[in-house]
């Protein structure tokens, strides 16, 4: 997995060329963007002009360029994920996040669709068994909805928490993935 240079992260994406689109599904609006690396974001939102907003303000200073034609493929295959969860290929990502953020998504990736893991479960599998806040600190930070998949993330008791793109959306996915 590639990803953005940590001076282009820390500079909104300076340098750095973006392109986007917005699409419907069944969760409400998704914007898709990717760099010339990979995806570099993948979010869920209500209004798609609140999307196209926050990426803005996260790449501030990056060339943004919608792009509907060039960003079809990765649409098709990340809008088939949603009632498909096991279909969503190996997709070319642009992570920007610490070491340690890359690690818990990278265990992420390896939860099968329709199953689950407690946030303490999940640090136990990268190997720090005490840093559950830390993975519940790095699933929030998760920018790549459904291809790090961190709706796969819940408490110990087994209920849902906190979902960057809203509870019910979560609920939503992982009864989507149940019925596989």
């Amino acid at each position: 997995m590639l990803g953005m240079k940590p001076k282009q992260v820390q500079r909104k994406g300076e340098g750095t060329i973006i392109h986007y689109a917005v699409h419907e599904c069944a969760l409400g609006q998704v914007i898709i963007a990717a760099t010339e690396r990979g995806i570099c974001a993948i979010e869920f939102g209500d209004k798609a002009d609140e999307l196209i907003a926050s990426l803005r303000e996260r790449f501030s200073h990056a060339t943004l360029m919608l792009a509907e034609d060039q960003m079809q493929a990765y649409a098709e295959q990340i809008l088939q994920s949603i009632s498909q969860p096991d279909s969503l290929a190996a997709l070319p990502l642009d992570l920007q996040g610490t070491m340690f953020q890359q690690r818990v998504w990278q265990a992420l990736r390896t939860i099968p669709p329709g199953q689950t893991l407690s946030y303490t479960a999940l640090a136990e599998k990268i190997g720090q068994p005490n840093a559950a806040r830390a993975v519940a600190s790095a699933c929030a930070a998760n920018q790549i909805a459904l291809a790090i998949p961190c709706h796969r993330i819940v408490r110990s008791d087994g209920s849902l928490s906190g979902y960057r793109w809203g509870v019910a959306r979560k609920a939503a996915l992982l009864k989507l993935e149940k019925e596989l």
